[in-house]
């Protein structure tokens, strides 16, 4: 008959969570008040498995995030060999289990951002993302569960006591090479949200696609998606990647395009002027910008909103350019491509402050530009400002619009920097208001919001306060014969 070897460490830590168990006041091994890390709280969640002759593994993300020297803000554990209901006891034990979709077998930790999962099987029941049937499945065993992941670079586990790493489809050889390469022929297609997030893996870890990868993802439909889920995939591209264009260019390599970027698809091909776009086509020149503007990004107001501007600024090219007298124009572009770019965002988002804010950068991107070259007034590049929803942005834009090309342009940033720090100066100084006007003895009427918008001319052009209101006061007697009430 066989011997059973003894563990002292388990048998160790089997006494002491046996003991913390019965013990009403002490559910954790910390003190009341402590806050434990996602990571402390994983091993502590791991040693109790251990007991339970079960295993936790950091799955996903942060195992290839760590082999590659990459910095992971999520960190998600899957535990295999104890069953559901052991799973929750043991994470109420631990100061509770939050329940994020029980029938799935994922959990949370109170306290911590910590996502916790059971090995699940998965089996589509149509062609959307979200169209599959799941159960959590504990004993499924860990080559099962590697198994139904996307690529083999987010198949790696990684036992969360020992260190030791499960590599079932080669994820490390792929890392070293930088190569993305889907795991199965029949489970990947299943999801087709997984075109979308090869490419924006590619855009920021800078890695090829394999080419099987390529060809299995050309055949893919995409059409069922959500627009949410597709919005979500391009945003980490744009705010991710210190080269979002690789994203684009590999959908466009997959024959990826038609369906959700179709104004941006119809960009390749559209020819520009030869002397000032020396680099090609309009696609290839809204690439560049994009990633210029990845390099300021983290200087403007609204990110988000400036990354979409400068993938969007162009789309007007699309339908007015033309050859006038041998050379290439696209005059009013920035204002035909408004209804293209309102297409656009709509397919992908409800928010309505974003399309907002990339439409005003869109009409407007033109304009710095043109006024750095002409050198125009203050007054003028004061009344730009203030038409726009953010005019920092929209300087930094019109920057990256002048570095996208070949030759680069490089002279206006001076100028417009120059000119915004003088808007905010004047900005910030007093300005004629609408309790100005009444106290000055005009009531309020139906002229009161021309009047207003007058004062507000006079303080773009620099005007002190005091001349402002002056002014303001004679100009409501020339237009409307209204005149201070004296008594005031």
């Amino acid at each position: 008959m066989g011997v059973t070897k003894r563990d002292p460490h388990k048998e160790c830590l089997a006494a002491y969570w046996t003991h913390d168990l019965c013990a009403d006041d002490q559910n954790s091994r910390r003190k009341t008040g402590d806050i434990m890390t996602d990571m402390e709280a994983a091993k502590e969640i791991a040693e109790r498995v251990a007991v339970l002759d079960g295993t936790a593994y950091f799955v996903g993300g942060c195992v290839r995030d760590r082999l590659l020297q990459r910095t992971s803000k999520d960190i998600d554990i899957e535990i295999h060999g104890i069953s559901a209901d052991a799973l929750e006891r043991l994470l109420k034990q631990l100061g509770g289990c939050l329940q994020m979709g029980k029938s799935f077998g994922i959990y949370g930790l109170k306290g911590c951002t910590l996502d916790i999962a059971l090995p699940r099987r998965e089996r589509p029941t149509g062609i959307g993302h979200r169209d599959f049937a799941v159960h959590a499945d504990p004993f499924l065993g860990t080559y099962e569960a590697a198994r139904r992941r996307d690529f083999t670079i987010n198949a790696l586990m990684e036992n969360v006591l020992t260190g030791e790493i499960l590599d079932h489809f080669g994820g490390q050889a792929d890392l070293e090479k930088r190569i993305l390469r889907h795991i199965d022929d029949v489970t990947f297609p299943e999801d087709p949200l997984r075109v979308l997030r090869a490419a924006q893996f590619a855009a920021r870890f800078h890695f090829s696609i394999a080419p099987e990868t390529v060809a299995l993802c050309r055949r893919m439909n995409l059409s069922a998606l959500s627009k949410a889920r597709i919005f979500l995939e391009m945003e980490k591209a744009l705010l991710r990647a210190d080269m979002p264009s690789i994203c684009f260019e590999t959908l466009r390599t997959m024959e990826q395009l038609d369906f959700w970027f179709p104004e941006l698809q119809a960009l390749i091909g559209v020819p520009q002027h030869a002397v000032h776009h020396q680099e090609g086509d309009t696609w290839t020149h809204t690439m560049m910008v994009l990633d210029e503007a990845a390099k300021r990004r983290d200087t403007v107001t609204y990110p988000l909103g400036f990354m979409l501007s400068a993938l969007c600024h162009d789309f007007g090219k699309a339908v007015c350019t033309a050859e006038v007298d041998g050379v290439i124009h696209a005059y009013g572009h920035e204002l035909e491509g408004l209804p293209l770019v309102q297409q656009f965002l709509t397919r992908l988002t409800s928010e309505t402050k974003l399309v907002q804010y990339v439409l005003n950068m869109t009409k407007l991107h033109m304009q710095p530009g043109a006024m750095a070259g002409a050198h125009t007034r203050l007054k003028s590049t004061n009344r730009l400002f203030d038409q726009a929803i953010a005019p920092f942005d929209l300087i930094q834009l019109s920057i990256c619009d002048g570095l996208g090309k070949m030759p680069p342009r490089t002279d206006t940033e001076p100028f417009l920097l120059q000119r915004y720090a003088q808007f905010i100066e004047i900005m910030e100084k007093p300005y004629v208001t609408g309790k100005d006007l009444v106290a000055a003895g005009l009531k309020p009427c139906q002229q009161f919001s021309e009047i207003l918008a007058y004062a507000h001319k006079l303080r773009l052009a620099g005007v002190k306060k005091e001349s402002a209101l002056k002014q303001s006061l004679a100009y409501a007697r020339k237009e409307w014969r209204i005149y201070p009430d004296e008594t005031a």
